[in-house]
């Protein structure tokens, strides 16, 4: 049985708004899972459902088999960190991490015990007679994760948490996270935007737009085999290409090139004779060269970006936009016409009327 289940949960204002619509989830005990995508697509209602800070207007939510709709955020034993720090600014590092164990009537021994494995933890030892008005954003951040993880909690809640961070302390603290959870063990449910985040962080990513679940599943699974076209283009950077094309003699024309769609679907591409298809492929997966079972395209190069480890170019196919992912040793010159191929394999096709993946 899993750890927490959420059965057609629902959520729905009392102006009518409905924020989430049937969300169905296990999550195992222990696992990381990570909800992402767009501002206002019901991420951060669904985890307050789960901490107990909204209401759930149908559905059942379970912990450990048990029905805890009307559990309030203590029974349900959840420890939250939120967007923004939250911390105590009258109080020091030490009282901040201590505060919640105090109010449990635990003993000081045992709270100065819990304090210093914390703060070594997250490496927050000389800090800890610091107010946090003397701190860095990303030390304040370590300092409210610290907060959740002293009082052992089985579950954690993480609401945009890196959002305030720059760029750099970013990415220490997604792996300062991940390490966390591996030593503590909890359940972990972890809201973001940021596609990256949820790629590195999570054993399995929950990808929502308005309100709906479209995907579950391991970052290799939801990148590899997308399901639609929004999880398609919203997992990878930069994002998929989609050229929508009629499919006419088994064929799309693109920039005055045919391509012949049989390489791909075979026999079912005569279930599409007519109808409208999108041809989606990602800027990584493209080549220079000329591979015998591939896609060729041509156009003009209208910007390049270098990155470092890569390159990125922007490319007119004749009014066709695409972005191709080279390396910094190809990086073709600014106006030139150059061909790329993409391989059959990495080509995926998207039926134009569902936008679900064929």
């Amino acid at each position: 049985m899993a750890y927490l289940t959420l059965k057609n949960i629902n959520k729905i204002y009392p102006n009518g708004f409905h924020a989430v619509h049937d969300f169905n989830l296990e999550a195992e005990r222990g696992e990381f899972i990570v909800f992402v995508g767009p501002s206002g697509c019901g991420k951060s209602t669904t985890l307050r459902m789960i901490a107990g800070l909204e209401d759930i207007s149908k559905g059942e939510f379970l912990i450990d088999g048990e029905v805890a709709n009307q559990w309030g955020p203590r029974q349900r034993e959840v420890a939250m960190v939120f967007q923004s720090y939250a911390l105590y600014p009258n109080m020091t590092v030490y009282d901040n991490l201590a505060f919640g164990l105090s109010l449990q009537g635990v003993d000081e021994d045992v709270i100065d015990e819990r304090v210093q494995k914390t703060a070594r933890i997250l490496g927050l030892t000389d800090y800890l007679d610091r107010m946090p008005r003397a701190l860095s954003g990303g030390q304040r951040q370590r300092v409210a994760v610290g907060r959740s993880i002293i009082r052992k909690v089985g579950i954690f809640l993480m609401d945009e948490p890196l959002s305030n961070l720059d760029a750099k302390q970013r990415v220490t603290m997604r792996s300062e996270i991940t390490q966390i959870h591996r030593e503590t063990g909890a359940t972990t449910i972890y809201v973001t935007h940021d596609q990256t985040e949820a790629m590195t962080m999570a054993d399995r990513i929950v990808i929502m737009k308005d309100g709906y679940i479209q995907q579950v599943g391991t970052p290799r699974d939801v990148y590899f085999n997308p399901r639609n076209m929004f999880v398609a283009g919203f997992i990878g950077e930069p994002p998929m290409n989609f050229i929508r094309r009629k499919v006419e003699n088994g064929c799309i024309t693109v920039a005055g090139q045919g391509l012949d769609l049989g390489k791909k679907l075979g026999d079912r591409i005569k279930e599409y004779e007519g109808r409208e298809i999108v041809f989606g492929f990602r800027p990584e997966a493209i080549t220079l060269e000329k591979p015998e079972n591939a896609y060729t395209l041509e156009g003009m190069v209208e910007l390049t970006e270098m990155l470092g480890d890569n390159a990125n170019v922007y490319m007119d196919m004749n009014g066709e936009k695409c972005i191709l992912k080279v390396s910094p040793f190809e990086i073709p010159e600014m106006d030139s016409r150059i061909s790329f191929s993409i391989p059959v394999e990495s080509v995926y096709l998207f039926d134009g009327e569902t936008e679900r993946v064929i």
